[in-house]
C-alpha cells in the first residue's frame, strides 16, 4: 500500500504543470476597487480606491489613491508611481525604487513574508488545500507528524495511565455519547465565544478567549492520545498479532492510522473535524466514571 501511495504521488507531481502567470491591467482611470484573484495586478492608470491581488502581485506604475494589499505575491511600486493609502502584503515583499517611496507619511506598511509560495498555491487554486500534493516533502512532513504524536502520546500514557485507560473504557462501551456531548460542546463553546466577543467588555473578552484556548489544546491533547491509544488496541487485536501487550505499539498503531486518514485528499477535513469532536467529548466526561452502559 506504501508503495502504491509513493508512486501515485509521483505520478502526480510529474503531471502537474506550472501556474501560467497572467495578469490584469489597468488603463485610464477606475472609480472602483481592482481585484485580481490567481492573477497579478499591473496598474498603469489611476486607480481611486484600491487594488488587492490575491495570488499574484500588485504592481504599480501610475497611481492608487487608497490602500494596496497582496496574498501570496509582491507589491512593487515603480519610479513615479504614487500610493495614497496603506500597504499590506501577506507572503510577499514591498519593493519600491523610488527612495523615499511617494506616499503620504502617515501611511503604515505591513508585511509578512513568509509562505509566498505556498499561499500564492493556495488563493489561485483552493481546492488544493483538500487535496494536498504527494511529494517527497509533504510524506516527510506526516511522518514527523506521527513521530511527534506517538512522543506526546507515550508522555501523556505514562504520566496519567489511570485516565488515559479509562477513556478508552468509555470511548469503547458507547462512542455514540461520546460524540455527543462534544458535538454539544463544540457548538455551545463556539457560539458562546462569539456572543462574548460581541457583548463583553475587552478584560471578559480576554478572559473567556484565553479559557476557550486552554480548553480546545487540553482536549485535543487528551482527546487524542485516547483516540490513538483505543485504535491501537483495536488493530493489536484484529489485526497486527505482533507486541499485543505493548502499549508502545499500540500507540504507534493508533497514531500512524489516524495520521493516514487526516492525509487523504478530500477526507481529512472530516477525519479532523470526527477528531475533535471526540477529543471535547472524552475531555468533557472525563470526570464520570459510572454510568457507562455499552449499548
Amino acid at each position: 500500500m506504501i508503495w502504491l501511495l509513493v508512486l501515485a504521488g509521483a505520478v502526480y507531481a510529474q503531471g502537474s504543470a506550472p501556474i501560467e502567470e497572467k495578469e490584469v491591467l489597468v488603463n485610464g482611470t477606475t472609480d472602483s476597487t481592482v481585484f485580481g484573484i490567481g492573477n497579478s495586478v499591473r496598474i498603469r492608470g489611476t486607480v481611486k480606491q484600491g487594488a488587492m491581488s490575491f495570488g499574484g502581485d500588485v504592481i504599480v506604475e501610475g497611481v492608487v489613491e487608497g490602500d494596496v494589499a497582496a496574498i501570496g505575491g509582491d507589491v512593487i511600486q515603480r519610479a513615479g508611481s504614487r500610493i495614497g493609502g496603506d500597504v499590506i502584503v501577506l507572503g510577499g515583499t514591498y519593493r519600491t525604487e523610488d527612495t523615499p517611496p511617494n506616499r503620504k507619511p502617515e501611511a503604515m506598511t505591513i508585511m509578512y513574508a513568509g509562505y509566498q509560495q505556498e499561499l500564492r498555491e493556495m488563493m489561485r487554486n483552493p481546492s488544493g488545500i483538500f487535496a494536498p500534493r504527494w511529494t517527497p516533502s509533504y510524506f516527510g512532513t506526516r511522518f514527523l507528524v506521527v513521530l511527534f504524536w506517538f512522543i506526546v502520546s507515550l508522555a501523556l500514557t505514562a504520566a496519567m495511565p489511570g485516565t488515559i485507560s479509562r477513556g478508552v473504557a468509555r470511548l469503547q462501551l458507547n462512542t455514540l455519547r461520546v460524540a455527543t456531548i462534544g458535538v454539544t460542546g463544540v457548538v455551545v463553546l463556539f457560539l458562546g465565544v462569539l456572543l462574548t466577543l460581541w457583548i463583553m467588555p475587552e478584560p471578559i473578552r480576554v478572559l473567556v478567549g484565553l479559557m476557550a484556548l486552554l480548553l480546545w489544546i487540553v482536549a485535543s491533547l487528551f482527546g487524542r492520545v485516547i483516540l490513538y491509544a483505543a485504535t491501537g488496541r483495536w488493530l493489536q487485536r484484529k489485526y497486527v498479532p505482533v507486541g499485543k501487550s505493548s502499549e508502545a505499539v499500540a500507540l504507534l498503531l493508533g497514531t500512524s492510522f489516524w495520521v493516514l486518514l487526516t492525509s487523504l485528499p478530500y477526507v481529512w477535513p472530516f477525519m479532523a473535524g470526527f477528531i475533535l469532536i471526540l477529543s471535547f467529548g472524552l475531555a468533557l466526561t472525563a470526570r464520570y466514571r459510572v454510568g457507562w452502559k455499552s449499548v
